[in-house]
């Protein structure tokens, strides 16, 4: 159940921000196999004047936050941040080096699921050990 937020220059197309949205889910789908229907997404556009990032970066820079259930491998999240980087450079035509993906790894204890039960108390259906 990763919840996901992004955050962009404001200005681009519905059609833009609807493949971010897909392609950084679908990323979570292939790289660590949550379901398709466990979709909590967020895409936050910023007016240029409050975006600050790096003079080699672009008009498309990318920065995506993801919380997901502690116990992802390392070569898990390595294939998740290429995935991410190589759905989002196919559409919408995102660079590699404008993405940025950030990681946060709250302890099951910490999330309040499926009617306020710690997420460590809940048998989910997918594996969080990949």
């Amino acid at each position: 159940m990763p919840l996901v937020k992004i955050e962009i220059i404001e200005g681009k197309t519905n059609d833009y921000k609807n493949a971010v949205l897909e392609g950084v889910h679908q990323a979570l789908v292939n790289s660590l196999g949550i379901p398709d229907s466990d979709r909590f997404g967020r895409l936050y556009e910023l007016p240029f004047n409050n975006f600050e990032y790096p003079p080699d970066r672009s008009m498309n820079v990318t920065i995506i936050e993801i919380t997901m259930f502690k116990g992802r491998s390392l070569k898990a999240k390595r294939d998740l941040y290429q995935s991410i980087v190589n759905i989002l450079g196919k559409n919408p035509g995102i660079d590699g080096q404008d993405i940025m993906i950030i990681l946060n790894e709250p302890p099951l204890e910490n999330w309040g699921v499926r009617g306020g039960k710690p997420a460590s108390e809940v048998d989910f259906d997918f594996d969080i050990d990949v």
